[in-house]
């Protein structure tokens, strides 16, 4: 069998190849995927995300049960549009995330499944959800519920403000990081054996 190296040899043929073609990363990076529970995560943490999936060719998925706009030169960020109905994002997130992927939601027993499945959660404030916290954040926040439901004012959630923004770029950088490069010694455990 020939192979048609356009005139050069094989060898120079190759080194003139874009080193990303044999490179196992752009593999290694389509491993992860970012869910966001797009509802209603502020647009700030969407931009964020934004950046650094089309920095890192990472795909990215926005859930909602209405139409969500993506930047439209980013192929790796899509928009999927659930019914209407309670619990329908979530739903579609919890069924279609794997472990070792990224998502963000407020949602915190949305939070409590993706934890259970080993994704890595983080909602829109910067607070990582994991295996040692989740329970007690839970617990909280159906001692909340329930004191809510006996009609007391219990406030709600602060403005999102600057500190929100700067919180969680940190821990979803952070988080990003982590996921990759496990995905990585994933990839590199399977492809030695």
């Amino acid at each position: 069998m020939r192979c048609d190296t356009l005139g050069h040899s094989p060898k120079e043929y190759f080194r003139k190849l874009p080193k990303t073609l044999f490179s196992s990363q752009k593999r290694k990076i389509d491993r992860v995927k970012i869910w966001i529970d797009a509802d209603a995560a502020p647009l700030e943490v969407k931009q964020i995300v934004f950046r650094a999936a089309q920095r890192l060719n990472v795909q990215t998925v926005l859930v909602a049960n209405r139409w969500i706009e993506t930047p439209a030169a980013a192929k790796m960020i899509s928009s999927v549009q659930v019914r209407d109905g309670a619990n329908e994002a979530d739903r579609f997130i919890a069924t279609h995330g794997l472990n070792g992927d990224i998502a963000i939601t407020a949602d915190l027993p949305l939070a409590g499944e993706l934890v259970a499945k080993g994704l890595f959660v983080v909602d829109p404030r910067g607070d990582e959800y994991s295996p040692n916290n989740i329970a007690a954040r839970l617990s909280v926040r159906d001692f909340m519920d329930s004191l809510r439901g006996t009609g007391m004012v219990t406030g709600g959630s602060a403005p999102y403000g600057d500190g929100d923004k700067k919180a969680f770029a940190a821990t979803f950088d952070r988080l990003l990081t982590k996921a990759l490069r496990r995905a990585n010694s994933v990839d590199n455990k399977s492809g030695s054996d």
